[in-house]
């Protein structure tokens, strides 16, 4: 079965720092994968290079089997226009850390704005999917609000629904509770479990471990701008084969355990 998404040994630099180094992976349709990895290894740049916000310096993508950026032009391979890398991009759902809605558009505003100006939909079907799409993320009521009168949370929620507004053929989510309040976090996660359990093509950048574990079909580490390990969840978490994923196991682990106080410590909280 052809891949909905097909990376082929990406690499990209920022001058002198390798971002990605070859780096090789395949979505099918319906299946949930999700990215984890230390800060610095490729995780985000691999997301911003599918979308197209990021040109590749080799490798290519494909998207349902069309080449990503380029084309072929008497034997040798050129940078699409412009216009052609929009209207690929066009076919992708985004969703990033900051929420990059337009403060000073409603909310509503924010979700027919592309659909009607990029996908050429009237206002009314427009208006009709946003609406639709405001309800299914539990913000049914916000349509006049301004991003500035919601929560974080509410915010990101937002952000998912303006990306499903276009019907895209694969989400890609980069991070999408990094900057959101640890109470808030659940509500964003919550929606994304729905798209799961939907059947939506996705690829999730998530610090979140035992987020990327529930809701995902395959697991891929990254580190240093390569893929280390890839499997199934009970594989990348129970039986992880490399000594690289083991050791960011256990830091992650550490981590959270000093997260949680002691029982001395909640005895001298309690007794303020």
């Amino acid at each position: 079965m052809k891949p909905v998404l097909s990376v082929r040994n990406v690499r990209k630099r920022f001058g002198d720092h390798v971002a990605l180094d070859g780096v090789s992976l395949d979505v099918h349709e319906g299946e949930v994968v999700t990215v984890i990895g230390p800060s610095g290894s490729g995780k985000s740049t691999l997301v911003r290079c599918v979308h197209q916000l990021e040109a590749i310096d080799g490798g290519a993508m494909y998207l349902d089997g069309e080449l990503l950026g380029h084309e072929f032009h008497r034997g040798h391979l050129r940078p699409l226009p412009d216009r052609r890398v929009a209207a690929q991009r066009g076919r992708m759902g985004m969703v990033f850390q900051q929420f990059n809605l337009f403060a000073h558009w409603s909310v509503l505003r924010n979700l027919t704005e592309a659909q009607v100006a990029v996908h050429g939909r009237t206002t009314g079907r427009a208006r009709e999917e946003a609406l639709r799409l405001l309800e299914r993320v539990g913000l049914a009521g916000k349509a006049d609000a301004h991003p500035g009168q919601l929560s974080g949370g509410q915010q990101q929620r937002v952000a998912i629904a303006r990306a499903l507004a276009t019907g895209p053929r694969i989400m890609l989510f980069d991070e999408p509770t990094s900057a959101l309040d640890p109470e808030l976090v659940d509500e964003v996660l919550s929606v994304v479990r729905d798209l799961a359990a939907g059947g939506m093509t996705m690829i999730i950048v998530t610090h979140e471990m035992s987020f990327a574990r529930e809701v995902a079909d395959r697991c891929v580490f990254m580190e240093h701008g390569r893929v280390v390990e890839t499997g199934t969840p009970e594989e990348i978490f129970d039986r992880p084969g490399s000594p690289r994923l083991r050791a960011f196991l256990s830091r992650f682990s550490q981590e959270r355990v000093r997260e949680v106080p002691d029982e001395r410590t909640l005895q001298e909280e309690n007794a303020r």
